[in-house]
C-alpha cells in the first residue's frame, strides 16, 4: 500500500475502507473483510455508531495492531474541551484500542476550539497519534490553523471529479495539511458511474468508472476511502496501484470539476441549524 507522510512524520496509506453508512449489524463482515483483501486503514467516527463493531474485526482480524491505521471522529454533541476528552476515552475503549491512529474534528461547529485543545492534549499523550478536522472550509480551516498551537495534519472534505477541492488543497498544502476524501465517488450523484468522460479514460486502462475516479485523486495528492459492502468491489476499488493516468486524462477528468458541493454547504444556514441540532 501506498502512503504519504503526514507532517509530524506519520505514515498514512493513500487508500483506505470507509464505514459511513455502514450499519453495525453489517460493519464488523465488511471490515473483516476488508482487511482481508488488503485494507490497512479504516474510517469511522463517533457518530456512525460503528466503532465498537470496527474495533472487533480488526481485534479478530489477526493482523497486528500497529499495521491498521485507524481514524475516527469527535461528533458536535461532544465539543467542547471537557466533552471532546471524554468521548476521546469512549472511542478507545469502544475501538477496544490504547491509541487511536488520526483523530479528526467531524464539523466545524459547537465549541470546536475546546475540542481541539482536548486532542493537542490527546496527541501529546500518546493516545492519538495525529490530529486533524473534518469538513473545515478555508474560512474555519484557516481560523483553526493560525490560532492553535499544533496545525491540523488532515482536512477530511467532500472530494470527487466533480467537486474537486483544489483551491482548498493548496491552502492546506501551505499549512503542512493532508488532504482527505470523503465520498470520492459522489455517493453516485451527478451520474457519477456512467459518465462518458470517466468511461472513456477507464477503458483506455482496462479499469472502471470507480478505479479511474480514485486513481485521478490518488495522482492529485489526495487520500481516499472509498465504501462498499460487497467484497468484489472492495477488491476493486483496491486494485488502482497497477496504472498511471496520461497528463491527458488528468487534464480531462479535471475538466469535470464545478468546485461546489453534491451534498450541502457548510455557508447555508438552513444546513448549518439542520447540523448543529444534530449536535444536540
Amino acid at each position: 500500500m501506498e502512503t504519504v507522510k503526514l507532517a509530524n512524520g506519520v505514515e498514512m496509506p493513500v487508500l483506505g475502507y470507509g464505514v459511513y453508512q455502514v450499519s453495525p449489524s453489517e460493519c464488523e463482515r465488511c471490515v473483516s473483510d476488508a482487511i482481508s483483501v488488503g485494507y490497512r486503514m479504516i474510517d469511522t467516527a463517533q457518530a456512525y455508531g460503528n466503532e465498537k463493531e470496527v474495533g472487533n474485526a480488526i481485534r479478530k482480524s489477526g493482523v497486528d495492531r500497529k499495521d491498521i491505521f485507524v481514524v475516527t471522529k469527535v461528533w458536535i454533541s461532544n465539543s467542547g474541551y471537557d466533552r471532546a476528552k471524554a468521548s476521546i476515552g469512549e472511542s478507545l475503549r469502544r475501538l477496544g484500542t490504547d491509541y487511536i491512529d488520526l483523530l479528526l474534528i467531524h464539523q466545524p461547529f459547537g465549541d470546536y476550539y475546546g475540542t481541539w485543545r482536548a486532542m493537542e492534549e490527546a496527541y501529546r499523550s500518546g493516545e492519538v497519534r495525529a490530529i486533524g478536522v473534518s469538513n473545515f472550509y478555508p474560512d474555519r480551516f484557516i481560523d483553526l490553523a493560525e490560532f492553535s498551537e499544533i496545525k491540523p495534519m488532515v482536512n477530511q472534505v467532500e472530494t470527487h471529479v466533480f467537486n474537486q477541492q483544489r483551491r482548498p488543497q493548496e491552502i492546506m498544502k501551505e499549512y503542512g495539511t493532508q488532504i482527505m476524501s470523503w465520498g470520492p465517488f459522489a455517493e453516485g450523484r451527478n451520474g457519477f458511474f456512467t459518465d462518458p468522460t470517466l468511461e472513456a479514460v477507464g477503458r483506455k486502462y482496462g479499469k472502471s468508472v470507480a478505479q479511474t475516479a480514485l486513481r485521478f485523486l490518488i495522482q492529485r495528492g489526495v487520500v481516499v476511502i472509498p465504501k462498499s459492502t460487497h467484497k468484489e468491489r472492495m477488491v476493486q476499488n483496491l486494485d488502482v496501484f497497477d496504472f498511471t493516468l496520461s497528463q491527458e486524462d488528468m487534464e480531462a477528468i479535471g475538466r469535470l470539476d464545478q468546485a461546489e458541493s453534491l451534498f450541502f454547504s457548510h455557508y447555508d444556514p438552513d444546513t448549518v441549524k439542520w447540523l448543529t441540532r444534530l449536535g444536540r
